[in-house]
């Protein structure tokens, strides 16, 4: 295999990775942390990643009296002889130099002046997958991006990606809901999983924000995916759906009858709840049973009653009053609740499980209720029940072993996610739950999220996949590197990010960590989900006349 040398390796070892010295025509600066490279050994090619980069001299009495380098001949006379470029690299994988070789981890290092030379395309086809192998192999790999400064496909296993929790870091403005776009339109169109999304600003349903220069705005999965009916919207504010030029499949409204006290509690900042919440909430769960926040509203409204109730439960008038004051804003800000209960009308999380476990992917779109306080409620809700169905579903399934029973692999995807996983929330919420064992029901999270460091410990440690685009806290930083092999050179890696379209990604759906170029969100990638501008708006006009006349 022809590859192009840049260097040989001088020193290293199994634990700290291994040093490179540049050869003297390869200019230092076409090097990038993060690049894909290949140690030819004797016996095995070692797959690498760039970490870290330095200037060295072989007499340091040249650096402190350095000669005059207005002239050429002199500046090429030194570099490369007296002076060299250094290039750490940390090995991730090994493969024997024969045909159909199987690669697998580093368990050993190359020999001194081992030539160190860049990836091919067929390196990276054979480490990564390629689409054309998915039926060939039985498996679902899917083209994310590229490497930096090359053009063939890196793909992710998408059953890998699934089956544990994944997340999307990076802040502000660094691409992640076009990155989370990519991912979930990758799993409906291979089929991998299905999908529930709780779209906060409403971003991946019907369209989403472009971020091209003369480009408005891109598709969403509901018209990328209408010609094979694989995507449903779910919208608490229909109107705002349909002026963005889409259709609502089911309006979202919840009677107060499907909240929890656990629900209120993960509402503690939003609301400013008191301490004795907890145990009030519990109390009037007691009480009125699963109608108990429609009749704490009643105790608002009568004070005597009121005052009643908290003699003849010994609880503290003041304290509850406080909590009951809270409870009320749910009224002005939450106008999708239902506080009539009229359970015939209200079925609609009924529905959207049914759904899921017929394959439709469903977007929740919150429209002008686009505030923490809604988004929080809602989404844990929803997710409560949707943990219980599939609990239940798990179970028929082991009992009768019947692949029909089986359920479709489940991601849930919730942006501001240490909003719900937060040290105090993790252990409340269905969140915190299905990170740590749902995996065995068939259900796993995919987060996206700014502020990894305010996640729980524990929940970022079951996290499989890691997307990372540029972080800058040095908190986050720490939090998505806790765990993770070598991660000083992962570390200058992230360092080096660029703040669009660049992303580290690392764990269980990529055989090794690898920085890419991820790919663009345009009319190629339309193309090559298999959407046809015709097809789909023939098929919105029928799908809107079955619902204008459903007789027909």
């Amino acid at each position: 295999m022809n590859r192009t040398v840049l260097g040989n390796i001088i020193r290293g070892s199994l634990l700290e990775g291994l040093d490179m010295k540049l050869l003297e025509h390869v200019p230092l600066e076409s090097i990038r942390a993060g690049k894909f490279l290949v140690v030819e050994g004797e016996q095995y090619d070692f797959f690498s990643i760039i970490t870290d980069m330095r200037l060295a001299a072989k007499n340091e009495d040249l650096l402190s009296s350095p000669p005059n380098f207005h002239h050429d001949l002199i500046r090429h006379i030194v570099s490369g002889t007296l002076t060299y470029s250094i290039v750490s690299l940390h090995p991730m994988l090994m493969r024997e130099k024969h045909k159909d070789a199987v690669i697998e981890p580093v368990k050993t290092i190359p020999p001194h002046f081992a030539a160190v030379a860049e990836a091919t395309d067929e390196d990276i086809a054979s480490v990564f997958g390629t689409e054309s192998r998915n039926e060939t192999e039985k498996r679902k790999f899917f083209y994310i991006g590229t490497p930096l400064n090359m053009s063939q496909p890196v793909c992710l296993d998408l059953e890998r990606f699934a089956e544990r929790s994944s997340a999307v870091f990076g802040r502000t403005g660094t691409g992640k809901t076009f990155i989370t776009r990519l991912l979930l339109a990758g799993l409906i169109k291979t089929d991998t999983a299905v999908n529930l999304v709780f779209d906060m600003h409403s971003e991946y349903g019907t369209k989403g924000t472009s971020e091209a220069p003369g480009q408005s705005s891109v598709k969403g999965l509901q018209p990328l995916f209408a010609s094979r009916g694989k995507v449903k919207i779910y919208s608490l504010d229909p109107a705002s759906t349909r002026s963005r030029g889409a259709y609502c499949d089911r309006e979202v409204r919840l009677g107060t009858n499907t909240i929890e006290p656990e629900d209120i509690l993960l509402l503690q900042d939003e609301l400013g709840l008191p301490p004795t919440a907890a145990e009030y909430t519990s109390i009037l769960k007691g009480e009125f049973g699963e109608d108990w926040l429609r009749h704490s509203m009643n105790l608002m409204d009568n004070p005597e009653e009121a005052q009643e109730f908290a003699k003849k439960k010994n609880l503290m008038l003041n304290s509850m009053q406080a909590l009951l004051r809270r409870l009320r804003r749910l009224r002005s800000v939450c106008e999708f609740l239902d506080f009539s209960n009229n359970k015939d009308k209200l079925n609609v999380i009924e529905e959207l499980i049914k759904d899921l476990q017929r394959g439709v992917s469903v977007v929740i779109e919150f429209g002008k209720y686009d505030n923490m306080l809604s988004y929080l409620l809602v989404a844990n809700i929803i997710t409560r029940h949707v943990e219980k169905a599939y609990k239940d579903a798990t179970d028929k399934y082991l009992c009768t072993q019947s692949l029909q029973n089986k359920p479709k692999q489940l991601v849930i995807t919730i942006e501001e996610a240490h909003k719900f996983l937060n040290p105090r929330a993790a252990s409340q919420t269905s969140f915190g739950k299905i990170a740590r064992e749902l995996r065995k029901y068939y259900v796993s999270l995919l987060l996206v999220d700014q502020r990894p460091s305010g996640i729980d410990d524990e929940v970022l440690s079951q996290i499989g996949t890691k997307i990372i685009a540029a972080l800058s806290d040095e908190k986050d930083i720490n939090a998505v590197l806790s765990g993770v092999s070598n991660a000083g050179g992962m570390r200058n890696v992230l360092a080096s990010l660029d703040t669009r379209q660049q992303v580290l990604i690392l764990g269980h759906a990529v055989p090794m960590p690898i920085v890419i170029r991820t790919r663009n969100y345009d009319a190629d990638f339309y193309a090559a989900i298999g959407f046809t501008e015709g097809r789909a708006r023939q098929e919105k006009v029928e799908h809107l006349f079955k619902a204008m006349f459903p007789e027909e």
